[in-house]
């Protein structure tokens, strides 16, 4: 199933946007080429409410959000996962409206770290997050007409979840899946089989409504899911393919599969690359000399 993304999407800086019926979207401002347009943050209710990510500790977006939650009393503040675009502005919102926060847990990478091993992600990451609730999956929080169950999954991140707004089959994605692009799977923090997974699951589910972390709704949700998986199986036999035409470093993979790609954006491919070389290791289809992550030369499994 061939993959479409829609790129068009109106941030709206500064206000809050209907994308549900009691549920605002507010953007915040932090375009990059990894956020696209702004982290999403979303205002759930009517009377007492709940937001989902509040998002990175930006002055503007915090004023936002108290301007859209117009001392309405907020009891919960959700958390899908712990980059720094997504999680450091709820202990400022805590203070602010004594919500409680919850999240799967703290930050953690999906592996330990190899010897001689650097975390190229470690500045992304909000190490100084901690929830006061830890959510298992499956976990259902009831609040003031609404109810919100948490849907483990890990691959982003090692403690990334969604959030589904029960009764309505709208999922709050965040950034497992997202309409202007696919998610970054990058070692040691994400894990592609952990993502693949994750995926899965959510395509077994009857969801109408995607709303993820950056960008606009997904609104055949099931159908552009398998083409995201139909995408990463492409990019795994193109690794293969890379390997089998004598490739034998991450380096020289992502010159040939992200040419046409941003040069910014490429050394995210080479964790993406990274992240399916370590699963293909796993499941026997390739082999390395040296530690993939750090100086590996891959070659074919016969």
């Amino acid at each position: 199933m061939a993959l479409e993304f829609d790129t068009r999407f109106d941030p709206s800086y500064g206000e809050g946007v209907t994308v549900a019926p009691d549920v605002l979207r507010i953007t915040a401002p932090n375009p990059s080429p990894f956020t696209f347009h702004g982290t999403n943050s979303y205002v759930i209710g009517r009377e007492t409410l709940a937001i989902i990510d509040p998002g990175p500790d930006d002055d503007a977006h915090l004023k936002t959000l108290l301007e859209v939650i117009a001392n309405r009393p907020v009891s919960h503040i959700f958390v899908s996962h712990t980059h720094r675009d997504h999680s450091p502005l709820a202990a400022r919102l805590k203070q602010h409206t004594g919500a409680i926060v919850l999240a799967e847990g703290a930050h953690r990478p999906a592996r330990p770290l190899r010897i001689g091993e650097v975390n190229p992600l470690d500045a992304s990451a909000d190490i100084a997050f901690a929830p006061d609730i830890a959510l298992p999956d499956d976990a259902v929080i009831d609040g003031d007409g609404w109810a919100i169950r948490t849907v483990l999954t890990p691959g982003h991140t090692a403690n990334h979840a969604a959030f589904a707004l029960e009764g309505t089959g709208v999922l709050f994605s965040a950034d497992h899946v997202m309409a202007w692009s696919t998610s970054i799977v990058a070692p040691p923090d994400g894990a592609m089989a952990d993502y693949m997974m994750s995926l899965d699951r959510l395509i077994a589910r009857d969801d109408r409504l995607l709303l993820p972390g950056h960008g606009g709704p997904v609104t055949a949700p099931r159908n552009f899911m398998r083409g995201l998986k139909t995408h990463r199986k492409m990019r795994e036999r193109a690794i293969l393919e890379r390997i089998k035409g004598g490739d034998r470093t991450i380096k020289d993979m992502v010159k040939a599969i992200y040419r046409d790609t941003d040069p910014r954006l490429h050394g995210a491919a080479g964790l993406s690359v990274l992240a399916h070389l370590e699963d293909l290791v796993a499941r026997g289809l390739v082999s390395t000399d040296g530690d993939p992550a750090i100086d590996g030369i891959f070659t074919r499994v016969a």
